[in-house]
């Protein structure tokens, strides 16, 4: 297999949004895993290689008729490659989640991998594909918190959001869709941004940054923390908003697009693959909201990346 073919295969581009979901979900929970962090993304990483590929190798007879393009039916890769492709990535994201947390990890990535799985050999073709998809990614949130939920249920739900709606408006990239769909999509987005939004705002208001109580420590010390406190939580506010902003002007201006001709199909599938790449913006607006805004930064550079490897490899 050529590394062009292997690119084009496992969607490349689109990989770079995966470490955000298990980030997000680490920087909620006070990051569980310690040093041991980098390699709940990495394991992100390679299970979203792994659906990719495992599409492919269950899709391609549908897609020699809709896709020839791609390398399995386009013979550039072989069925039994694109399932062995699978099958080592899944194993190396469930070792590197091991790794990570052990036990209390596997015990959110087991179920991820059960999910991508169902996905691509089953749930993709019927009524309950944006659900399964939208449960992988929120479960991969999770993957990141060490199945904390109630401290990362919020952004697994905000990503989850998002997630059902590009994969509900993904159905209609070769024909086009309906309007309903279109109108899932864009309705996806707002409640994604809106729960990071809430979520963002009840820990960085005014609230988060209660006074120490009097006498606790001298006055000055006390003075210099809450100056320190509250230009931190400014700081936060003003970058998740940001994030925000842009999430609404590149995923929702797309999508509001798709609403307004859901019968064109290059309007649709453009807005399907500003969606997949997009979901960076709201995983930066939830690090940010969370106290990491320079992970926030970082993630959005890398959501830049991923749009200029998009012209090269196909992110969908």
């Amino acid at each position: 297999m050529r590394p062009r073919d292997a690119a084009e295969l496992v969607r490349l581009p689109a990989a770079l949004t995966a470490p955000g979901d298990s980030l997000a979900g680490a920087a909620a929970a006070g990051w569980p895993y310690g040093g041991r962090t980098w390699a709940a993304p990495a394991a992100s990483v390679c299970l979203y290689l792994a659906g990719m590929a495992l599409n492919d190798f269950a899709d391609s007879d549908l897609d020699a008729f809709e896709r020839p393009e791609r390398p399995v039916p386009s013979g550039r890769v072989a069925p039994f490659q694109a399932l062995g492709t699978a099958v080592a990535l899944s194993g190396a994201g469930l070792g590197l989640a091991a790794v990570a947390g052990g036990t209390r990890a596997l015990r959110v990535a087991v179920p991820l991998t059960a999910a991508v799985w169902s996905y691509d050999l089953w749930a993709q073709r019927t009524a309950a594909g944006p659900a399964v998809m939208a449960l992988a990614r929120g479960l991969d949130v999770l993957l990141g918190a060490g199945g904390d939920l109630r401290r990362a249920a919020l952004p697994a739900f905000a990503v989850a959001a998002h997630t059902a709606g590009v994969t509900t408006l993904s159905r209609g990239e070769v024909s086009g869709t309906s309007g309903r769909a279109a109108a899932a999509a864009l309705t996806g987005t707002a409640t994604a941004a809106a729960t990071a939004a809430a979520l963002a705002a009840t820990r960085t208001g005014p609230a988060a940054g209660a006074r120490p109580r009097t006498g606790t420590v001298p006055r000055t010390a006390a003075a210099s923390r809450t100056g320190t406190g509250r230009r931190t939580r400014v700081a936060a506010g003003v970058a998740t908003g940001a994030a925000l902003a842009g999430y609404a002007a590149t995923v929702g201006r797309a999508q509001l697009a798709a609403l307004r001709a859901p019968g064109h199909a290059p309007t649709v599938r453009a807005a399907t693959g500003t969606g997949v790449r997009g979901v960076t913006g709201l995983q930066s607006a939830l690090l940010a909201g969370a106290g990491a805004p320079v992970l926030a930064g970082a993630l959005t550079a890398l959501g830049g990346l991923a749009r200029v490897a998009s012209r090269k490899v196909s992110p969908t």
